[in-house]
Formats: C-alpha cells, sequence, structure tokens
C-alpha cells in the first residue's frame, strides 16, 4: 500500500520497476534474441532518492537499467527496440497518418529539465520528426503554475513516456504535464490541466494501491472526446490505481518476439504485468457484456489491453539527466512503456477520424470491447501463455480476455481503421 504524504496518496512511477532483467529473461520469455544472446549484461545499479523516503518505488535500492556489455552509453543498447522495429511488428508501418492535429498529453511528477533536448536526440537518432517548442508541437505545462523541482528517477520516466509517445505518433502534439509531485492529489491535478490544455489522449504511467475511496475520484477520467490510458503495473498480479478505474483503459505487458526479419513471431505474457479483479470498483457493462472468466462478484477486471513491457525485450531511451552518475542511452521496459504507445495508438484513430469529421473517441473501452467482441483475433494478437502469478485462472493468460493481457495487443493496421468506423 502506497504511503500517504501531504494528504494524498504516493503515486509509483512504472517506467523503471524492477526494471531490464539480464538477457536470460530472453530466453525463459520464449524470446528470439538472434545474435544478441551471445552478450553478457552489464547493469547499472540506481540508487534510492534524496528526497528522505524514495518518492518512486521504482527505486527502492537496488533498481537497474540495462545496457549490453560492449555498447556504450552514447548509442543505443543493440539489444533494445527501436522505434522501427516496433512500428513494423505491430502494423503501425501499414498506416500513413502519425497522429496529425492530435494532442497527447504526458502526466508525470517532478520536472524533466531537458526533456525537450532529450526528445530531439532520440528523434535524430532514429529519424523522425522533430517536436519543438519553437513550432507548438512540444510543450510543457506546469500543474501547479510553478516548476517542480528536478527529479533524476521520474526524469527517466518522462523520457520513457514521451520519446515512445512520439515514436508511435510522431506527427502528433506531445504535451508534457509535470505535476509538482508524485501525490496522487498532485497528478490528478495534472490529469485536468491536460484535458483544459485540449489533449484528446492522457497517459498516466504511474499507479498506487487500491483504496477504498478511488471510486470518488473516477470523475477526473469521464471527460467526453478524451481517452485516458494508466500502466497496470510492474509487480506481477494485483491490481492498482488509476488503472482499476473503469473510465481508464488499463494496458498490461508481454514480451514480443519477432523473426531474424523483424516480423512478429508472437507474444507472450509478462511476468511482471500487473493485473486482477479490482476490490472496489464495479464491473463495467462493457465487460459485463463481453463476458470475462472467474468474475462472480461482479467487479472490474485489469487490464483491458497489452503491448510489449518485459524489460528483456525493452526500448531504446536517451535520458541526459545523470542518474547515479550515469547519462546517455538505456534500454527500459515495464508497463509504462506499454501505455504512451497505446496513447499514440488512439491518437491516431482521433486524426483519423478528424480527417472524417469526426469526433474524436469517447468511452474507448466500450469501443475495444465492442470490436474484440465481434473480431477478437482480427483486432488483436492474443496472447494465450505466460502468467504473472501462480493463482489460477486470474494469473494465466488465456484465450479470449484474460487477467495479464487483458484482449491482447493492437493489430494496429486493423484495430486503427476499426476505431475511425467506430460512431
Amino acid at each position: 500500500m502506497s504511503a500517504i504524504t501531504n494528504g494524498g496518496f504516493e503515486m509509483r512511477s512504472k517506467g523503471l520497476q524492477n526494471s531490464v532483467r539480464t538477457l536470460i529473461v530472453l530466453a525463459l520469455a520464449g524470446i528470439s534474441c538472434q545474435p544478441v544472446c551471445a552478450q553478457q549484461a552489464f547493469y547499472l545499479p540506481l540508487e534510492g532518492s534524496g528526497y528522505g523516503q524514495p518518492p518512486l518505488s521504482f527505486m527502492r535500492p537496488h533498481y537497474f537499467i540495462h545496457e549490453a556489455a560492449g555498447a556504450s552509453l552514447t548509442a543505443p543498447p543493440i539489444t533494445a527496440f527501436q522505434p522501427a522495429q516496433i512500428r513494423h511488428a505491430y502494423g503501425f508501418d501499414l498506416l500513413s497518418n502519425q497522429g496529425s492535429g492530435q494532442i497527447i498529453a504526458i502526466v508525470d511528477a517532478y520536472d524533466d529539465p531537458n526533456a525537450e533536448s532529450d526528445l530531439g536526440v532520440f528523434s535524430k537518432q532514429f529519424k523522425l520528426p522533430v517536436a519543438s517548442t519553437s513550432d507548438g508541437s512540444f510543450r510543457k505545462v506546469y500543474a501547479s503554475g510553478r516548476k517542480p523541482a528536478t527529479n533524476a528517477n521520474w526524469s527517466v520516466e518522462i523520457s520513457l513516456d514521451v520519446q515512445w509517445a512520439h515514436a508511435i505518433a510522431p506527427k502528433a502534439t506531445i504535451i508534457l504535464v509535470e505535476a509538482a509531485s508524485n501525490s496522487l492529489s498532485d497528478l490528478l491535478k495534472g490529469v485536468d490541466i491536460a484535458v483544459r490544455n485540449g489533449a484528446t489522449v492522457v497517459s498516466m504511467s504511474w499507479d498506487s494501491g487500491e483504496f477504498s475511496g478511488e471510486r470518488n475520484l473516477d470523475n477526473h477520467f469521464a471527460t467526453s472526446g478524451v481517452t485516458f490510458l494508466a500502466a497496470s503495473g510492474d509487480a506481477g498480479t494485483g491490481v492498482t490505481y488509476p488503472a482499476a478505474s473503469p473510465d481508464v483503459i488499463a494496458v498490461g505487458g508481454t514480451s514480443l518476439s519477432l523473426d531474424a526479419n523483424g516480423n512478429y513471431l508472437g507474444e507472450t505474457a509478462w511476468s511482471g504485468s500487473g493485473g486482477g479483479l479490482s476490490a472496489y470498483e464495479h464491473q463495467p457493462l462493457y465487460q459485463a457484456q463481453f463476458g470475462i472468466p472467474d468474475d462472480s462478484r461482479g467487479v472490474r477486471g485489469v487490464p483491458d489491453v497489452s503491448y510489449n513491457a518485459n524489460p528483456g525485450t525493452g526500448y531504446a531511451v536517451y535520458d541526459s539527466v545523470a542518474i547515479s552518475g550515469a547519462r546517455g542511452w538505456f534500454q527500459i521496459g515495464g508497463t509504462s512503456a506499454a501505455t504512451p504507445q497505446w496513447a499514440a495508438t488512439v491518437a491516431i484513430a482521433n486524426s483519423m477520424r478528424a480527417g472524417l469529421r469526426r469526433a474524436s473517441l469517447s468511452s474507448t473501452d466500450v469501443e475495444l470491447y465492442s470490436l474484440a467482441k465481434a473480431n477478437l483475433n482480427g483486432e488483436f494478437h492474443s496472447v494465450i501463455s505466460g502468467n504473472n502469478g501462480s493463482c489460477g485462472t486470474i494469473c494465466d493468460a488465456l484465450a479470449g480476455y484474460d487477467f495479464v493481457t487483458g484482449l491482447g495487443s493492437p493489430r494496429a493496421n486493423v484495430l486503427v481503421p476499426s476505431m475511425v468506423s467506430r460512431p
């Protein structure tokens, strides 16, 4: 359970929780590692923060960011996925639209002073359009009206979120909303500010343990024309908030496997993916109509969807705010790596809808479950192997919906046009 600080729940960033495992994880998860597995792994230990009680659960001493042995912080690790690989794996490269005209809000805590310049390095490295304040394609907003304190731990999270939302929807505008702290009240204020700044999609890569009053806060995620997404957690079976809210798309994690040519081979459930049955939220109608397993109590199931998140199959991220004395290129995973990429998916759909003079998606969970009920295996990569614990049905990936990977990961070239066609 999260600590109570300054009258609010302390939220945990999910980007680096139990960060990148050794390359042995690739073998255990059935991942094709090609020549990479011949390399040894090198680990960078991350110390706790200097703010007293660590503000991030992923910063309990010691956590690790992975870099391949023989590589350098001055170049992306060769083990890390790059944007072109992920865009091809999930079918984004078959869509001409890249999110133009849409605003993706990334809500995180504290200040990353180098967020824009680090995004520039990332974009140049991978030949993506530059997003900058000069042309309005990147903006930083302080939720409290004042610049928060810099926090190296959250700067890594911010780099991950901003860079990979941009990687999938490189023509969308990115608004980075920085909350004054990682208390739940401050982060929810950031969510409200994101909506006021015109976001059609809001990405939240943080969580807290569930608590009895959480339903009273769900109204923060009930804005027409805005889709809210949250990481389901990186600690295995168990439900967290705000992913538990039925007004939020909860994003779980998988381990992605590609063939030697970079084509999609398959996914297994990532053992760290959060999920299960909520202790407090009622089952939404869209899940009741779809039919989720083992839910005699009629409560909300988490997650709704999934995406590659295993740190062993993690992503190249550039961060220049020194953390434990290191700065540069890292390989990072977690369900917070999955969440901004799902946010970008929705942004692309909204951009295509705008081109047809259709409103931005509302109640997007309803739309996803409706599409899945009609054609689950056509719209999603169904994940049917792996688990996030030893609790039977609740912990196992299954055909149809499951509590580790939800409906599955996106077949973007099929799913996005279907989302566009919804009323």
